[in-house]
């Protein structure tokens, strides 16, 4: 079940909301949990009870470590604790992987015997499952808050569906006094509404339409296309990964605000970066910052002895990045380019760019992460190379506006949303949608707005049959 879908949109949103609202203030915290229970059953039905059993095993670990005084037993704990979430993950993610890899080398070898193997389904929502999982532990291991008494409790921090299958990866020190005490406000209730419905538009109305047209190009035979063709492609697809996760961050945060709890801003304009080491604190950014707080710095971050090391550090820490978006090599292609690039940052590209001005180092940062995505979506290594060959053929034709004028007129408003922001009224703007206290007037003018945006994007859905979600595999 997705955010966009009918079934989510006019059933069970708003059942959930009409339960959560009449009950009793007491059993708020269980309805969420029995909701986020049935959301994920729906999802996953075959892995529901497998996942209950690894977080009560996971509560109880990290209960008893919380209680142990001395640091090896604590130390063997929170061993135990990793080594079962990583190895969730490892397992269900990752094996098929392993294992594909190792009859490729079989094979190779001119050996007769691949290993047999039974492929592996992809538990939904696996990776930030496995993120909000580790922070627990952390977390309490570090003393940075304590555990929660219940274990319904810490199986609703994991499960909350709002945030379950697509983030944003909220850690348990921020949200852990939200669990038992939090405020809701009739204005909390409205401005989340109208977050989740942005949201809902940013995703249906651009990123879907965007999609559609990806997979158009990218489905035909790339030794075959013009650069024109290649170009629509990849812009389409840079924007249509943006839009479609940005927006289910935004679906997240608003039915968070509407029951109450404050989820981290993911997307903060990342297309208007100067720099790949900024477009990193501005794309996905609970992800990066977990990177950082729980693999960066525990490697030794930027306080090492040499250069050398600082640059492994970073390479590694982008090369795991890029592994956890999927289990193939085109992802770790792309973590290892963005890692490259960082580096490159930290060495000589960083003053350079601050020295060539705001635009020319936006539209280069642009470019970079651009060419990022054709490796990103391609899984093929030869198939990406021949489209980055199509890119850069200067074999280009005339853009056929007749043939479908809705592909580049939402193309063309992707990019009027995506770098609007690089103006001071730009800014302006989204902090007048997003931050600022609402005037009653401003309500009135936002809500007309989102109502508009809601009738558009339900119309969008019940006409059109594709409605994909990038990040089901990550």
């Amino acid at each position: 079940m997705v955010f966009s879908s009918i079934v989510f949109l006019f059933i069970f949103l708003p059942s959930f909301l009409l339960v959560y609202y009449l009950i009793n203030p007491k059993y708020k915290n269980y309805t969420i949990l029995v909701f986020s229970l049935f959301f994920y059953a729906w999802g996953a039905p075959d892995f529901i009870f497998f996942v209950l059993i690894s977080m009560i095993l996971n509560f109880y670990i990290v209960k008893v470590m919380y209680k142990t005084s001395h640091i090896r037993p604590k130390q063997m704990l929170l061993g135990l604790s990793v080594i079962i979430n990583l190895g969730l993950l490892l397992y269900f993610k990752y094996a098929n992987f392993f294992i594909e890899n190792v009859n490729s080398v079989i094979l190779a070898a001119g050996l007769e015997n691949p290993v047999s193997w039974t492929k592996i389904a992809l538990p939904i929502g696996i990776s930030f499952f496995t993120f909000q999982s580790l922070t627990y532990s952390v977390d309490v291991f570090r003393k940075v808050h304590k555990p929660l008494k219940k274990a319904t409790d810490y199986i609703l921090y994991i499960l909350m569906f709002p945030q379950l299958i697509a983030g944003p990866i909220v850690r348990f020190n921020w949200i852990a006094d939200q669990i038992n005490h939090r405020n809701e406000s009739n204005d909390d209730r409205l401005l989340g509404f109208y977050r989740f419905v942005i949201g809902l538009a940013k995703k249906v109305l651009i990123a879907n339409v965007m999609g559609a047209e990806a997979d158009r190009i990218m489905a035909l035979d790339a030794a075959t296309i013009d650069s024109t063709t290649a170009w629509i492609g990849i812009l389409a697809y840079t924007f249509q990964i943006y839009f479609d996760f940005s927006g289910y961050s935004d679906m997240a945060i608003g039915i968070g605000r509407m029951i109450g709890f404050t989820f981290p801003e993911n997307f903060n304009n990342p297309y208007v970066s100067r720099s790949i080491t900024e477009f990193w604190r501005r794309w996905h950014i609970t992800l990066g910052s977990w990177m950082r707080d729980y693999l960066y710095i525990p490697l030794g971050g930027n306080r090492v002895k040499t250069q050398r090391r600082l640059y492994f550090n970073l390479w590694f820490v982008f090369l795991v990045s890029g592994l956890w978006h999927g289990a193939s090599w085109n992802f770790v292609i792309w973590g290892a380019y963005h890692g490259f690039f960082l580096i490159l940052d930290k060495i000589f590209l960083l003053k350079l760019l601050e020295k060539s001005g705001k635009v020319f180092s936006t539209i280069f940062t642009f470019f970079l992460a651009l060419m990022g995505w054709v490796v990103f979506r391609i899984e093929s290594f030869d198939t990406a190379m021949i489209y980055y060959g199509k890119l850069f053929a200067f074999d280009f034709s005339a853009i056929p506006f007749y043939n479908d004028p809705e592909v580049y007129a939402i193309l063309i408003i992707a990019a009027l949303f995506s770098f609007i922001t690089v103006t001071k009224s730009g800014l302006k703007l989204q902090h007048m949608v997003f931050y600022a206290d609402y005037s009653e007037k401003r309500k009135l003018v936002m809500f007309l707005l989102v109502v508009i945006l809601l009738v558009l994007s339900v119309s969008a859905i019940t006409t059109s049959g594709f409605n994909p979600f990038i990040y089901f595999r990550f």
